[in-house]
C-alpha cells in the first residue's frame, strides 16, 4: 500500500468519525491504489463499489484537505464518477 493511500485511509476514518458509510464507495487514486468505503470505515481494497471516483494523488489529497470541493473537482473533470451518482452525492458530505 502507498502513503498516499495509507494517509488517505486514516484522513478518511477521521472524518467518518468511528461511524461507516451507508453504501459502498471506491476511491481510485492514479498510480497509487485504491480505497473502498463501506458501513465498516475506510479501507486499502480495490473490491467492487456502488460507485467508483478516480482522481489523481494531488485532486485526491485536496479534496480530502478541503482546498477542492469535490463538487466543483467532478464539473471540471478533475474528479471522474462511475456508479450511483446519488451515492456519490452523499459521500461528499463525509469529505467536507
Amino acid at each position: 500500500m502507498s502513503d498516499v493511500v495509507a494517509a488517505a485511509v486514516d484522513a478518511l476514518n477521521e472524518k467518518l468519525g468511528g461511524s461507516g458509510f451507508d453504501g459502498i464507495a471506491k476511491f481510485e487514486i492514479e498510480d497509487e491504489g485504491a480505497i473502498v468505503i463501506d458501513e465498516g470505515g475506510a479501507r486499502a481494497s480495490d473490491d467492487a463499489a456502488d460507485v467508483t471516483l478516480s482522481a489523481s494523488a494531488d485532486t485526491f489529497q485536496d479534496i480530502l484537505a478541503g482546498n477542492l470541493d469535490a463538487t466543483s473537482a467532478f464539473m471540471t473533470g478533475r474528479l471522474k464518477l462511475d456508479g450511483d451518482m446519488g451515492l456519490a452525492m452523499r459521500l461528499g458530505s463525509v469529505l467536507s
